[in-house]
């Protein structure tokens, strides 16, 4: 008998902890924290001896990581982002492509580099749909921003084939899928650039923090320039020679690149108990009759956090959920935030509105923009339509074999009664 009709739970332990990268800190973090306070320079760009600097040692490691050849440290994921776009040219005037299921920042970097975010579907594989995407591009187009959505790798060979033959700059969104790859290369060095957030939600951590990884020393060069105002005051030879521009201030400071370069230290351990438990789950209910399991477009470079199947429609997926996290399984639907609306495009209102921080001279209206972008909340069906009938579980590293187990029987549990309801009673008498 299902628990919500008095039957015994599969489960009444606590299931997995909510962040993958602080339940990592240990002495190492204490250490490298600690030696940034014991040197008293917290500023990366004081005094001499620039290359020993914390955020130059983590920049080094994303270079070797991503097999790219510059690095730049930032203090977040959408600084990254903005950051990138600037270095890639874009501007006023400039549409940038995103999909449809992404957090709001990755829109909100496009507005912020003063261009204007074109939204597309995407399609099971909760990434951003190639068609989509090669359709979404006018005259006006000048970048793409495929996102690595929970960990999964976006389709990037045909995204970088449309790309390249349209010639638009490739703007890869790493922030969710650290450590992750596609067909052997690593997530952040397929495209022009890659950008990475160090949040606390993500797999590492440094609290707030991001990078930019790019082959382009102009591109470089230019993000350099913007994310900090004052860089070439610093002794900072850019890595190309270009003439200097008003930037922000986007520097990473000493300790959060202490946090972060040790937490980076652990990707590979921690990535590796992800997919070990992943697989585990994926591979006890790949036969359940009734679920679809997301589509991933490479299983060895999932970062494999997220465990996401599919029901035949959107009432069969809350009722699922709801027997599911009955069983002791929580997990989330488009419905009780699992899939947390501010990565909905539906829920982004400041863009669908087209509004900016004034109404004069936002980048919808500026004079340098000749492009027509429209907006509302069902110009992605097939984004809402998958959405709102995915269920996804979470996956931590400490997961057990006897965690995967019980997720393993709730949801075969919950799928055997749900077909047992489709020949006899109604969904609504369960």
């Amino acid at each position: 008998m299902l628990a919500k009709h008095g039957g015994v739970p599969i489960r009444t332990k606590p299931w997995v902890p909510t962040f993958i990268s602080s339940e990592e800190f240990d002495d190492m973090e204490k250490s490298y924290v600690m030696r940034v306070l014991e040197k008293k320079r917290v500023f990366r760009f004081y005094g001499e001896g620039l290359q020993d600097s914390e955020a130059a040692k983590l920049e080094q490691l994303y270079r070797e990581r991503t097999q790219t050849d510059h690095a730049l440290a930032v203090n977040a994921g959408t600084s990254a982002l903005v950051s990138a776009l600037v270095g890639a040219g874009i501007g006023p005037g400039d549409e940038v492509i995103v999909p449809a299921y992404t957090y709001i920042a990755t829109a909100a970097a496009v507005l912020i580099a003063r261009a204007v975010p074109v939204i597309v579907e995407i399609d099971e594989t909760l990434t951003m749909d190639p068609a989509a995407f090669e359709a979404a591009i006018t005259p006006y187009t000048k970048a793409v921003i495929p996102v690595h959505m929970r960990g999964t790798p976006c389709q990037m060979d045909e995204i970088m084939a449309i790309a390249r033959r349209r010639k638009l700059a490739v703007i890869e969104d790493v922030a969710q899928a650290n450590g992750g790859s596609y067909k052997g290369r690593p997530l952040g060095g397929i495209g022009d650039a890659g950008c990475f957030s160090f949040q606390q939600y993500k797999v590492v951590t440094s609290g707030e923090g991001g990078m930019v990884v790019t082959n382009d020393a102009e591109l470089q060069a230019r993000a350099s320039v913007y994310h900090d105002c004052a860089v070439t005051f610093w002794g900072v030879e850019p890595t190309a020679r270009i003439p200097s521009f008003a930037g922000e201030n986007y520097r990473m400071s000493e300790i959060q690149a202490a946090l972060g370069l040790a937490q980076s230290e652990k990707i590979d351990s921690v990535v590796a108990r992800l997919r070990k438990a992943k697989q585990m789950i994926v591979e006890g209910i790949a036969d359940v009759e009734g679920i679809q399991l997301q589509r991933v477009p490479d299983p060895d470079g999932d970062v494999s956090y997220s465990l996401v199947f599919f029901l035949p429609d959107g009432q069969r997926a809350l009722a699922f959920s709801e027997l599911l996290s009955a069983e002791g399984i929580p997990n989330g639907t488009i419905h009780n935030n699992g899939f947390a609306d501010r990565h909905i495009y539906v829920n982004w209102d400041y863009v669908l509105d087209k509004r900016g921080a004034t109404p004069n001279d936002t980048p919808w209206n500026c004079a340098s923009y000749k492009g027509n972008v429209q907006y509302d909340k069902n110009m992605c069906p097939r984004s809402l339509e998958l959405l709102g009938r995915a269920i996804s579980v979470s996956v931590h590293q400490s997961t057990t074999s006897e965690d995967c187990q019980d997720a393993i029987e709730a949801i075969r549990k919950v799928a055997a009664h749900m077909a047992q309801a489709e020949n006899g009673t109604s969904l609504q008498n369960q």
